[in-house]
Parts: C-alpha cells; structure tokens; sequence
C-alpha cells in the first residue's frame, strides 16, 4: 500500500521521527503526499477537474509543498523539510525516491504533453536542485545540492552536480564527463532557443 510505504520511509530515513504518532501528526511533507495521492486519484480515475487542485492549494498552504494532482508519485517517497518543492504536471517520481527542499521538477514552456522530469526507483535530489523539461533520471542516480539539469537525461548509479548538471561519479568510479542530451519523440515540441543556460546540445538529435 504506497500511504504506508510512505509512512515506512519517513521512519527509515528521517532520525527525528522517533514515533509514528509523532510523524503523522507533525510530518508536514508526508501530509503533502497523502493529499496529493488523494487529488491524484480523484484527478486521473475519476476525472474530477477542480477539487483536485483545491487540494493540491491546500497541501501548497499546509505544507510549503507543491505538487500538481496530475503528478504520478511511486511507493515510498521521501520528502525530507520540503518546504519550496514544486513538481509539475506530468512529473513521473518512481518508489523509493528522495527530494529535499527547494527542489523543482518543472517545465520549460506552455506546450502540451509530455514536459516534467521522470525519476526513476530510488533517485536522490538534493537541496535546490532544478531539473527541467521531459528528461529521465535513471535508477538510483544522485543530483547533487543546487545542481541544474535542463533537457539533459541522467543516467542509471551516477552523480550529477554543478550548473549546468556534469557526471562526476558512475557506477562508483570518478569521472568527468557531460550528460547524455534528451532524446524527444518526434511529436514533442521544440526546446526554447537561448533556454539552456550553456548545457549544450540542444534541439531533437
């Protein structure tokens, strides 16, 4: 059941919640969860088109936590202080995932379909991170604190830091080396020009 996995991973990885009563009660990142997968499916299996995002306002006030109810969220995710995390529409996270504070999972434009990161299992984000556009962050990949990833995809047991995001650990080993660019479907939109902030290349391969 993912509301008890998310429980389950806030008592696994946050030293300070010491008793569950404690952390359903005080836990303010794991009450944006629950509310979210409330809107979510109140959203996607039912169709409902405004109580979902009152109540994505509501965790936003409550919280400090963002989350559009089209969002889909795995099993276990952990949110640790939260506060300023903001994940777009069509932001996939997968189970076992870790997001600290400041974190952004947005777009980069007004288009339709696809726009908002995925995060595969087990994906570690850090302090102020931003990631934007449709990229995939693969399995178990680390981003480092303030890192900036924009249209470029992180591989699978890497580390990306820095602005723009560069690899810098994989698969344990050090090494330097750019991130892979986004490949885009053919009926995906155009990347804006001048949007990337020196991440380099741009545009469909």
């Amino acid at each position: 059941m993912s509301w008890l996995d998310d429980l389950r991973a806030v008592q696994r990885n946050d030293p300070a919640a010491r008793h569950v009563v404690e952390t359903l009660l005080c836990h303010v990142p794991l009450h944006a969860i629950w509310i979210h997968r409330t809107a979510h499916w109140l959203h996607a299996s039912l169709g409902i088109p405004l109580v979902p995002r009152l109540l994505s306002v509501l965790a936003r006030w409550w919280t400090g936590i963002e989350i559009h109810p089209g969002a889909r969220i795995g099993r276990g995710l952990f949110i640790d202080h939260g506060t300023g995390i903001v994940i777009g529409e069509t932001a996939e996270i997968g189970d076992g995932c870790t997001l600290f504070h400041n974190v952004t999972l947005g777009g980069t434009g007004k288009q339709s379909g696809k726009r908002h990161p995925t995060l595969e299992d087990g994906v570690y984000v850090g302090t102020g991170a931003v990631l934007l556009g449709p990229i995939r962050v693969g399995r178990r990949a680390r981003i480092g604190a303030n890192s900036f990833v924009f249209m470029h995809d992180v591989p699978a047991d890497c580390t990306a830091v820095g602005n723009p995001a560069r690899i810098v650990k994989l698969h344990g080993e050090r090494v330097e080396r750019e991130l892979p660019p986004t490949v885009l479907p053919e009926h995906s939109y155009p990347i804006p020009d001048g949007a990337s902030l020196g991440a380099a290349p741009r545009g469909r391969p």
